[in-house]
């Protein structure tokens, strides 16, 4: 019989065990912020060099509706410090250590940081959700555009009160907001609620741009129109002799679209004629040559984009940039 009730109490715990391994893997840090930072952002990092985003300024927290002037965000619990930026990244602190610690960091107006790991807010964090971006642009006439997002068939809707979260305005022209990824259909709405799209359903879980007319006719796409375009380029680099296993970092300025995840990048390929040799995106406009697993690196080298770049690194401090083979 104790084996029987033991049995039993293993099968009942056994919904609860993934609850607590998937909460397990997050933090959530939690910052209040002056109030002429606007859309405050996380960029979080490891000492390893692993980045919890793919460019700056990291992304967008959330306002947590029980407790006025607080974000939140949930990053990976491997997360050993962070940055907490605004205004498209134009305002920011120095780097904060959470030390892979849930924690509440205050900014002041001169943009120092005091960090607490004892909650300074009340109740439990909004749940963990992953998000989708959902992009619009909108005619002249829709002001201050809005997001309206919710599941189907049951209703349920992502944010409290019509017309929804309000969109942030992007230099582009395109206005953002993250929705829950358990949403499948969106409206967008614009000048306090009154004027809006059709209900748009069936959505994926996916980043998504809709371009809307001044009657609200709109159009859908899964594609980012903005996305840089532009054949791949070979970057070349020639390095010192102590500089083993070179790695590119590369990165379009200034909207700080990182080519690859987390630093040091990728590494390069030794060819027979003494160049190392890498292929990336032909968008990249910077790049830094580095090695020894990321401990020595140039400085940041602008470059034209489109073109096949060779990089002589002469030391961390020197290193040229040419757009044709040099002569040996």
């Amino acid at each position: 019989m104790k084996k029987l009730i033991a049995l039993l109490l293993c099968l009942m715990m056994l919904p609860i065990l993934p609850a607590m391994a998937e909460e397990a893997e997050m933090l959530v840090v939690y910052a209040k912020v002056p109030a002429d930072w606007t859309w405050p952002c996380v960029w979080a990092w490891s000492s390893d060099g692993t980045n919890a985003f793919a460019a700056w300024p990291g992304d967008q927290m959330e306002p947590d509706p029980a407790n006025e002037g607080w974000y939140y965000i949930y990053l990976p619990a491997g997360m050993e410090s962070v940055i907490i930026n605004a205004n498209d990244g134009g305002v920011q602190t120095d780097e904060v250590k959470i030390d892979k610690q849930s924690a509440w960091i205050t900014v002041a107006e001169d943009k120092t940081a005091a960090v607490s790991f004892e909650a300074q807010t009340t109740g439990e964090a909004p749940a963990y959700t992953e998000r989708y971006t959902v992009y619009a642009q909108v005619d002249a006439s829709w002001e201050n555009p809005g997001v309206w997002a919710w599941e189907d068939p049951s209703g349920k809707n992502a944010f409290a009160p019509w017309p929804g979260r309000t969109m942030k305005a992007n230099a582009n022209g395109w206005y953002s907001a993250k929705v829950p990824t358990w949403c499948n259909c969106v409206i967008i709405n614009a000048n306090g609620g009154t004027v809006q799209t059709a209900d748009l359903k069936d959505l994926d879980p996916a980043d998504l741009w809709i371009t809307v007319a001044a009657d609200g006719a709109v159009e859908v796409t899964y594609d980012d129109p903005t996305a840089p375009k532009a054949e791949d380029i070979t970057v070349y680099a020639k390095v010192p002799a102590d500089w083993a296993n070179p790695c590119l970092w590369a990165w379009e300025h200034p909207s700080g679209t990182n080519a690859f995840a987390g630093w040091p990048g990728e590494a390069l390929t030794a060819g027979e004629d003494g160049w190392y040799a890498i292929t990336v995106p032909g968008w990249i406009n910077s790049v830094i040559i580095n090695a020894n697993e990321g401990s020595v690196q140039t400085t940041d080298l602008r470059v034209d984009a489109g073109k096949d770049l060779y990089v002589t690194v002469v030391s961390a401090e020197e290193a040229t940039v040419a757009y044709e083979k040099p002569a040996e």
